[in-house]
């Protein structure tokens, strides 16, 4: 039997650090407390009861003075202003990922935004981030959500955005993001799933999938914990989820391999503990093995460049011990761990672990073996660069500098050429903004004899845009509004990017006033709300708009103004019958040449200069026409009359 144990296995950086930070205030001997179960794993929070910090279920029983750790899946605004109430001292160890999902809805609310929230209800994350914001929804399926946005047709237009619970599985936030894609036109989407959660996912589906049996470690009423086994149920029909190792059975034995993986609260003392006593069981079956079988495998010869496997028996300053089990005692000294400096052996052998290695050098004489784990994670790496590039496969790089002809990326320890036209970068555009970034590319040459890789940026980009565009085309409908960004402008009008098509919006779609070039709108890189006014799935092209009705300077005159209201304006043009002003931006009166003065004059310039500011009196709105008529003659005899009649 073989076990294998996952390595994201445990506790993520968020819970360790929670658990840190209670550890160190248990030190102190201060009166300490937990605001709820710090993390969810009741072996945990007992051992820290032990220690004298107990939880509290709510703010008011917290005492003055004590110090209220708050924890990892955070708390709403009323807890922490409660707590301050009370006069407590906070300490927060809300998870960071869960602490920006905080940020982002709080910032939602004060920009009138519903949010939406994709978790269980009742999980206190996802209780404690409705707790800051007003008016949260909260679904558990794709079902619930398209139900409500349906029940009332005016909600797909809301101003929304939508979250996630860190510990939802990627499945579930896509069909719930896909709904939210097909039905609303003004929602921000946060993707705030963990990625440590992502990478324990995915690995345990990894090992679901090449192991006869499962075994998930967690408290049983961790969240986490539990999508965990339900992803492992999707490829092994053989997973159990048990708390520790007391509830490890017989059925878990006698299988060919048996994976492991465990919850992000479960600590590693746990995890150990399984393991060690699934390995019992290894020893036992090994014993089982014939003499015949043991004295063939014992003299077994081994030979420079062997791949070969062999278990973990010790980890010292200087090197790794490994039992191959053949007469030869095999070793791996430090400098053949890893090309990274800074790896500990620790972080990736454990006594008792399986691993496979490459042989370097044989003493039949001394009767030891030199191994090396990094020629042969090179030699992996290499094939799965091959790989990579035969199947066009996307692989992450990190990029360590710039050349004249382009840029270098660290693909798997691996140098991976990009060209200058293969980056992304506009030509005469600064690559250097790409150094010490990670980028998606895809390979597109490889010369092992030469070590030689070439690579693209370019291509990821263009098929996540060429994706893009096909899905705005699958859905687009006139009056739809979306997020654009102004890609250039023209002297008839503006391209916009509307998330990988563009449109163009016409001069005269851009402002009510006329404009005699787009740059006294828009510039390049703003980003606008624009609405279809047509399209030729043909052609390829799209009509877009940028001025609204709410936007037009009639419509906002007629919403503020009426006839008998006096107005501050300015002049604008002198004419020989009178005067135009300046009502509001876009918006224009005349004042008749007899409504200048409460005297006869010859011409307006007498009385009036062109950008005098002077109140005015609106006597009449031709809707029909858009025509407004002014008066400072009526004001003024409105003036003289009242000190008559004072007189």
């Amino acid at each position: 039997m073989r076990v294998e144990v996952a390595k994201t296995a445990g506790f993520c950086p968020g819970v360790r650090r929670a658990v840190e930070m209670v550890e160190s205030a248990a030190k102190t001997g201060k009166p300490t407390v937990t605001y709820g179960p710090i993390i969810h794993n009741h072996h945990v929070v007992e051992r820290f009861a032990g220690m004298g910090v107990h939880e509290i279920g709510h703010w008011t029983e917290a005492q003055p003075g004590t110090t209220v750790i708050i924890r990892s899946h955070g708390v709403s605004r009323e807890v922490y202003e409660g707590l301050e109430a009370q006069g407590a001292i906070i300490e927060d160890a809300t998870c960071p990922f869960v602490k920006r999902i905080h940020t982002i809805v709080s910032d939602a609310e004060q920009r009138g935004r519903t949010c939406l929230i994709i978790g269980v209800k009742s999980h206190p994350e996802v209780v404690a981030i409705a707790g800051w914001c007003r008016d949260p929804h909260v679904f558990e399926n794709p079902e619930s959500l398209e139900a409500w946005l349906l029940e009332e047709p005016k909600r797909k237009n809301l101003p929304l955005i939508i979250v996630s619970q860190t510990t939802s599985t990627e499945k579930l936030w896509n069909n719930c993001t896909k709904i939210i894609k097909k039905l609303c036109t003004n929602c921000e989407i946060f993707d705030t799933i963990c990625s440590a959660t992502e990478k324990r996912q995915s690995e345990a589906a990894q090992l679901a999938k090449r192991c006869e049996s499962m075994i998930v470690i967690g408290d049983r009423n961790s969240s986490n914990t539990k999508r965990l086994k339900e992803i492992c149920l999707e490829s092994c029909k053989d997973t159990y989820l048990i708390d520790s190792g007391d509830d490890v059975a017989a059925d878990y034995f006698g299988k060919t391999s048996v994976g492991i993986t465990a919850g992000a609260s479960t600590p590693e003392w746990i995890i150990k503990e399984v393991f060690n006593i699934m390995s019992e069981e290894i020893k036992n079956e090994i014993v089982e093995e014939s003499f015949d079988q043991l004295l063939e495998q014992y003299d077994k010869s081994l030979n420079t460049g062997d791949k070969v496997t062999g278990i973990v028996t010790g980890i010292t300053a200087t090197e790794v011990a490994v039992d191959l089990g053949t007469k030869h005692a095999g070793y791996i000294p430090y400098s053949e761990i890893s090309d990274d400096p800074t790896v500990k052996a620790e972080d990736l052998f454990s006594v008792g672990q399986e691993i496979e290695v490459f042989v370097i050098r044989v003493n039949d004489a001394e009767g030891t073996v030199m191994l090396s784990k990094k020629k042969l994670d090179a030699q992996k790496n290499w094939d799965d660069i091959e790989a990579a590039c035969e199947n066009k496969t996307v692989v992450e790089g990190y990029i360590t500098e710039q050349n004249k002809g382009g840029v270098v990326a660290n693909v798997k320890g691996i140098r991976v050429f990009i060209p200058a036209s293969q980056t992304g970068i506009p030509k005469n555009g600064d690559m250097g903004t790409l150094v010490k970034t990670n980028v998606q590319l895809k390979v597109t040459e490889v010369n092992r004899q030469r070590k030689r890789v070439v690579g693209s940026i370019r291509a990821v980009a263009s098929e996540a845009r060429k994706a893009a565009a096909e899905a705005i085309w699958a859905e687009i409908e006139v009056g739809k509004t979306y997020q654009g960004v102004v890609k250039s402008l023209t002297s008839y009008g503006a391209f916009v990017d509307i998330g990988g098509v563009d449109g163009m919006v016409h001069v005269s779609e851009l402002s009510w006033s006329r404009i005699k070039n787009p740059a006294e709108v828009v510039s390049v890189g703003d980003q606008i709300e624009v609405y279809v006014i047509s399209f030729d799935p043909e052609k390829r092209k799209i009509s877009l708009g940028y001025k609204t009705d709410a936007t037009n300077p009639w419509t906002i005159f007629t919403n503020n103004y009426k006839i008998g209201d006096v107005a501050t304006v300015k002049i604008v043009k002198l004419m020989t019958f009178g005067a135009f002003a300046e009502i509001i931006p876009g918006i224009d009166g005349l004042i008749h040449i007899s409504q200048i003065a409460d005297r006869r004059i010859g011409k307006p310039e007498d009385v009036l200069t062109e950008g005098e500011t002077v109140d005015v009196k609106i006597i009449d709105i031709d809707t029909e026409k858009k025509r407004i008529s002014l008066s400072i003659r009526a004001l003024l005899e409105e003036g003289a009359a009242e000190e008559e009649e004072a007189e």
